[in-house]
């Protein structure tokens, strides 16, 4: 379904994100007969719901376990009716513009999709409506953000117009104000890809582990959601991360060598005919001690990749095969200057006193904490993890700190189990130790660290425990690092 098929649609609508908000503005100024109704099943109604109350006759249903007056206000287009009634209101639609965060496998989605109305998101009607020509489409448990930040500036060095949308840059419904561009990168979640119908001309899969299993239910569910991305309408290219354990278990066994790469037409997950590349491997592009190489031969060193870490180093060695795969080819090493890292992400927030501060809160998996802890080989490191409580496995990672002999301060709420598999693995009390927050931890750190240590925030968990989202994390470590946070910070 695309973007400009809805003038004149009756459209559900459930969610008040940033790409619901731009969607309800797309919808004023190009489809002014829309009708929309707004689910409100959660009290109180999401914030900024009046902005969809622009379309005509637009009406707010609010579900059970909210209130009218606990919502949008006195009444005015708003009406009550539990569940089923707004079950009942959103089936009546032609379709339901869903926000990302809000689960298709909520019993009421499902019940609306049993009535055979489709449910879908705001990118995936701009993905309709661009029919996927130009796309690169970025997806992956880790690495996404950094993978499609880089492929956006290596095409605009390679003399390309380009823009960057989705999870990060624009809200892709946004890009329908300006001229499509020669490369559009779009960072896809696992909320996107569990419903999409059109997918990008390269889809290319950076890694893939445990993560998000309660939006989808399983840990299956997660990675078929992910991997559906490969077998969609539009794709002509997918790109697979070698490296990753999980991705060669489900996607690349079998291969066959042919022109001078390893490729398989039809791999599990994506149509028949689709080409496959992966990189990772000696075959394409790769992570090699020196830098990065293109099938062996070397094209840019070590000492001239923006980022730390082989993890990163991988990022772009997926960029740089995706935009081969779409026919850009960035000249190296030259096309890498001036990028910068993104927030959050080994960003490096203060040195004081000899002592180097690292926030890295976008690591919310054991397996995103090791690959940050390999990037400060020969370090002594602090490490500051924990938060919400996922079913996290922390044997591998308490077993590499207690070989690193690093410092362990944990912080609520896994803090405690992490610490206990680092003690397990054989590292001593007195360097494992607990926080009651993030203030705390800061302070035990700052007492620990000698002069050229690493004090590393790399969680290892969500934050949504104690905090906002993973950047309001970040942030209070900054402001703790920095010396500009004090006693009246947000942590309890």
């Amino acid at each position: 379904m695309r973007f400009s098929e809805l003038d004149g649609a009756s459209i559900g609508v459930w969610g008040a994100g940033r790409e619901i908000r731009s969607f309800a503005d797309q919808l004023a100024r190009r489809l002014p007969s829309a009708r929309i109704v707004v689910a409100a099943f959660d009290a109180p109604a999401p914030e900024g719901v009046r902005e969809l109350l622009r379309a005509p006759d637009a009406r707010i249903v609010i579900g059970a376990g909210a209130s009218a007056g606990s919502g949008v206000g006195d009444g005015d287009g708003t009406a009550g009716g539990g569940g089923d009634g707004l079950v009942a209101a959103l089936a009546g639609c032609d379709v339901v513009v869903r926000s990302p965060g809000v689960s298709i496998y909520r019993p009421e989605l499902l019940a609306v999709r049993e009535t055979g109305t489709p449910v879908t998101t705001a990118t995936a009607l701009w993905l309709a409506e661009r029919g996927g020509e130009g796309v690169v489409g970025v997806t992956g448990t880790k690495g996404k953000s950094t993978t499609a930040a880089l492929a956006c500036h290596l095409a605009r060095a390679a003399g390309r117009t380009a823009q960057l949308a989705g999870n990060i840059g624009v809200p892709a419904l946004d890009l329908l104000d300006e001229q499509p561009a020669d490369v559009t990168v779009v960072e896809l979640s696992s909320y996107h890809t569990a419903d999409l119908d059109t997918g990008p001309e390269v889809a290319l899969v950076t890694s893939l582990f445990r993560e998000h299993s309660d939006w989808h239910g399983s840990e299956e569910v997660y990675r078929a959601d992910k991997l559906r991305l490969l077998g969609l309408p539009g794709v002509r290219v997918a790109v697979i991360n070698a490296r990753d354990e999980r991705l060669r278990e489900e996607l690349l066994d079998g291969e066959r060598r042919r022109d001078g790469r390893l490729r398989d037409e039809s791999p599990a997950g994506a149509r028949a005919g689709v080409e496959t590349v992966r990189y990772g491997s000696p075959d394409g592009w790769d992570a090699v001690p020196e830098g990065i190489a293109l099938r062996g031969q070397l094209r840019a060193t070590s000492a001239e990749l923006p980022l730390r870490g082989e993890h990163n180093a991988l990022n772009l060695c997926g960029a740089l095969a995706a935009l081969e795969a779409i026919g850009v080819e960035p000249p190296l090493p030259g096309s890498l200057e001036g990028f910068q890292a993104l927030a959050h992400r080994l960003e490096t927030v203060a040195e004081r006193d000899g002592v180097t501060w690292v926030d890295d809160s976008i690591s919310t998996t054991p397996e995103s904490t090791l690959a940050a802890l390999a990037s400060f080989p020969g370090r002594e490191l602090i490490l500051i993890g924990g938060g919400q409580d996922r079913g996290q496995d922390y044997t591998q990672l308490g077993r590499v700190l207690a070989e690193r002999g690093a410092i362990v301060i944990g912080v609520p709420s896994t803090g405690e189990r992490l610490l206990a598999a680092a003690r397990e693995a054989g590292a001593p009390a007195s360097r494992a130790v607990e926080a009651a927050d993030m203030q705390e931890a800061v302070a035990l750190a700052r007492a620990a660290a000698r002069p050229g240590a690493v004090v590393l925030l790399s969680p290892a968990a969500p934050s949504y425990d104690n905090y906002r989202d993973f950047e309001q994390r970040g942030e209070r470590f900054r402001e703790l690092a920095t010396g500009a946070g004090g006693a009246s910070g947000i942590d309890s």
